[in-house]
Formats: C-alpha cells, structure tokens, sequence
C-alpha cells in the first residue's frame, strides 16, 4: 500500500474512533439519566431513552467494526 493508502486509512479510523467515542458516551449519558431521572420519567420516556442507548451501543459498535475491518490484510 501506498502512502496515501496509509494516510486515508489513518484519518477514516480517526474519524471512526471519534464517532465511537460520542455514541458510547451518548449510550451512558441516556443510562445516566434513567438513573437520575427514572422515578419522574413516564414510562415511554424510559422506553425512548433505553432504545436510544441501545442505539448508541449498536452505532459504537459498526463504528469499531469498520476500524477493524480496515486492519485485516
């Protein structure tokens, strides 16, 4: 590989690690705020907040997966 394979590789896993970093923090920012919040929140408000974090985690998740995927030869 060249080496601007080696930095266009570079910069999209960057940019997939950034990505990462604020769905994960997204993920605990919803689990943090059922926590805090939980007894005044109606139920559908805990339901959006628990499938926004599960949201979260999934989009970390192909995030992560896309980095990986760049690594194998």
């Amino acid at each position: 590989m060249g080496l601007r394979d080696d930095v266009k590789r570079g910069v999209d896993n960057t940019a997939d690690a950034v990505d990462e970093a604020k769905h994960r923090a997204a993920a605990e920012g919803e689990k943090l705020r059922r926590e805090t919040a939980g007894d005044v929140m109606t139920p559908g408000e805990k339901a959006k907040s628990a499938i926004d974090e599960a949201g979260n985690r999934v989009a970390a998740g192909v995030d992560h997966l896309k980095q990986d995927m760049r690594k194998k030869p």
